[in-house]
């Protein structure tokens, strides 16, 4: 396993590869991983010749400076996490590596970028479009590996891509969970024993609301959703929304054409979880 600091090293190395006809797979991960990061470097493995993870904390997807100071580090770990997984390479970049100056380009994601995480979190996607856009430019992959916990993100990506006219292939993985149902995610480590405990009360509401979609209207669903996540003490709901699979069009009525896709994002204490489940 390669680890490299640098995009000319990491360019140079690439290149080669490929001279030699080899598939590059991309993960790009803000490190803290866990057992979701790995779902997604095998599924790498499976559909690539060579895998790159990038770990790379990048500032400017958070609209709260507190949130970017807490959000955990652990390269050593990470590092250790990736070597049985049979990783290539691992590109650990600085910010001045990948930001040698600020960077000033808006995207314009449309719709998708005005609901739920979009509302919520200002900029945090148009920050998510330079990172990784910056690292397509990079890598050059042909595919490139997400999970599903972060589901809108995954609309962004594609739409990215298919603005700058990216060659490469957006996977969508499945979220892998705790055996309690909790969605894995760097954050969770932040979580203090009395939120840890009660988190996974997340994802048992969006099984129950699933059960119950032939019973209530659009609405009623995720007042109830809402009401059953605040009754726990441990959780406040930030949003719960009900969205089109493809489009990320709000639900109001269960005749709509296409798959339905529940979003949350609870605050479990400071740390904020999302998660979702299609219904």
């Amino acid at each position: 396993m390669k680890v490299l600091n640098t995009k000319n090293e990491l360019i140079s190395l690439l290149e080669n590869y490929k001279k030699e006809g080899k598939k590059i797979g991309f993960v790009p991960t803000m490190g803290a991983l866990h057992e979701g990061h790995l779902s997604l470097v095998k599924e790498s493995k499976k559909q690539s010749d060579i895998t790159v993870v990038s770990i790379f904390v990048n500032p400017t997807q958070f609209n709260d400076p507190e949130d970017l100071k807490r959000y955990p580090r652990t390269l050593e770990k990470d590092l250790e996490l990736l070597k049985p997984e049979n990783c290539d390479v691992v590109f650990a970049p600085s910010v001045e590596e990948i930001y040698p100056e600020p960077d000033t380009r808006k995207f314009d994601f449309g719709y998708l970028e005005t609901v739920m995480e979009g509302a919520k979190r200002p900029g945090h996607f148009n920050g998510v479009g330079q990172v990784v856009s910056r690292l397509f430019d990079i890598i050059k992959p042909h595919k490139a590996f997400f999970g599903m916990k972060d589901f809108q993100q995954i609309a962004i990506i594609r739409n990215m891509v298919h603005q700058l006219h990216y060659n490469i292939e957006i996977i969508s993985c499945p979220i892998i969970r705790e055996e309690n149902g909790l969605a894995k995610s760097s954050r969770n480590m932040l979580l203090d024993e009395d939120h840890k405990k009660n988190a996974p009360h997340i994802y048992a509401t969006l099984k129950k609301a699933k059960e119950l979609v032939s019973q209530k209207n659009v609405s009623e669903i995720k007042q109830w959703i809402s009401d059953e996540i605040n009754n726990n003490p441990y959780l406040e709901t930030e949003y719960v929304e009900i969205v089109d699979e493809m489009t990320l069009q709000v639900t109001k009525e269960w005749e709509e054409k296409g798959n339905k896709v529940v979003c949350v994002a609870v605050y479990a204490g400071k740390i904020r979880l999302i998660d979702n489940i299609v219904l």
